[in-house]
């Protein structure tokens, strides 16, 4: 498959004319090696690639962490990182000696533990950069802008993009955004997600938790991804899957930890008392769920129950996508009460609060934004609202409340 230029490229090249270190994580086949080597080979410092994956490497960078920075001496690209955490001090002790911005390119899965590494040694030396699937932007080679309810922006945008009919939206929701997907048929889908799977319980899961068996934690996870763009309900997932909720949250930790789900909390303050306090879960990739919740073609996918689910997933994802590409912090809740009034999203930044309402219909009705009246209570100003559908065109309720179509995030 061709290389798709990712839109954290640039963002990595300047991090590292001042910093002596990055750390690239996300989830497995999402792509992270693959760029870091390809900025290697563009750049022409001759930096060395070791994976960790190489059990004998990693006994090495485990026992011996000295002498392997000596093997390995920067530049150098260190992947699968996480499998050797005492690397994290030589490292340390490496850049502060030397003290050569772009020394340590540095990857890895495990989120977590690749985070409690770096506040331990590395703090103040390492920039850290997340890498989700492949964005709509990236694969379409738009270019890279965070989500914004600003009209004037989405016009300029507009013109730029393809629009997309409901099937090839629905199209790209089942396909997903893993690289190894992106631009292949459907015929090796079925055997992708299976050796996908099959790596991620024996290699990943059982690193992070020891023994896991792994018909339960198929059936946690086909349960988790059903319940997508909802409140997160271990109890329910716990009794899917035959395990008790203690284990339903540790497992989804872990699917957390190794970024194949990411939360979204609910915005409260003093004055909205009422809400309800439990995240709501969604998956990093929509082929994944796809796979998990066995929906066999983008058409069946499009007509079923999840429909309106897989949507939002979508619409959610991109914008989480389009900020962390960017190189921005996204700020980014939901609203439901105890009355079960609910916004599907709100987006903060320059002291305001924006909802969003995702909906699968190309024709949206006003009354859709009454909910929006919900956060005037709120201490942020309401901005510019929007509800994302299916639709072909860029419209507005008035000029408070756009209509976006999910093509244009």
């Amino acid at each position: 498959m061709e290389y798709i230029k990712r839109h954290l490229e640039p963002e990595i090249l300047e991090v590292s004319r001042d910093y002596p270190a990055i750390l690239l994580t996300g989830p497995r086949q999402s792509g992270k090696t693959t760029m870091l080597r390809k900025l290697s080979e563009e750049e022409g410092k001759g930096r060395k690639y070791v994976s960790l994956d190489d059990y004998d490497l990693r006994e090495q960078a485990r026992y011996d962490p000295k002498g392997f920075l000596q093997k390995y001496s920067p530049p150098v690209l260190i992947d699968e990182v996480q499998y050797a955490p005492d690397l994290f001090t030589y490292i340390k002790i490496y850049i502060d000696e030397h003290h050569r911005p772009g020394d340590f390119w540095l990857a890895g899965d495990q989120i977590f533990r690749l985070m409690r590494g770096v506040r331990e040694s590395l703090a103040g030396r390492v920039i850290l950069f997340s890498m989700m699937p492949l964005s709509q932007r990236e694969i379409t080679g738009a270019e890279s802008r965070a989500f914004t309810t600003d009209y004037s922006r989405l016009l300029e945008e507009e013109k730029k993009i393809a629009p997309m009919t409901l099937p090839k939206i629905y199209e790209r929701i089942w396909t997903g955004g893993m690289p190894g997907r992106v631009g292949t048929s459907g015929k090796d889908r079925e055997r992708y997600y299976s050796s996908y799977l099959i790596a991620f319980v024996e290699r990943d899961v059982r690193e992070l938790s020891g023994e896991v068996d792994a018909l339960k934690f198929n059936a946690f996870i086909r349960s988790a991804a059903a319940r997508c763009s909802q409140l997160v309900n271990c109890k329910a997932m716990a009794d899917d899957a035959g395990i008790s909720q203690t284990q339903a949250k540790d497992w989804l930790g872990i699917l957390e930890t190794l970024g194949i789900v990411f939360f979204i909390h609910p915005y409260s303050n003093n004055v909205l008392k009422r809400t309800i306090k439990a995240p709501k879960m969604y998956f990093a990739d929509t082929g994944l769920v796809c796979y998990l919740t066995r929906w066999t073609s983008p058409e069946v996918a499009e007509s079923g129950a999840m429909a309106g689910a897989l949507l939002e997933n979508f619409a959610v994802s991109e914008i989480l996508k389009s900020y962390s590409n960017a190189g921005l912090e996204p700020y980014l809740y939901y609203y439901r009460d105890h009355d079960a009034k609910e916004i599907d999203l709100l987006i903060e930044g320059d002291g305001k609060l924006c909802p969003v309402e995702i909906k699968k219909t190309a024709s949206p009705e006003k009354k859709i934004i009454g909910a929006f009246s919900l956060i005037e209570k709120a201490p942020l100003i309401r901005g510019t609202s929007a509800v994302i559908c299916t639709g072909d065109r860029l419209s507005s309720f008035d000029e408070d409340n756009l209509v976006v179509p999910v093509w244009l995030i």
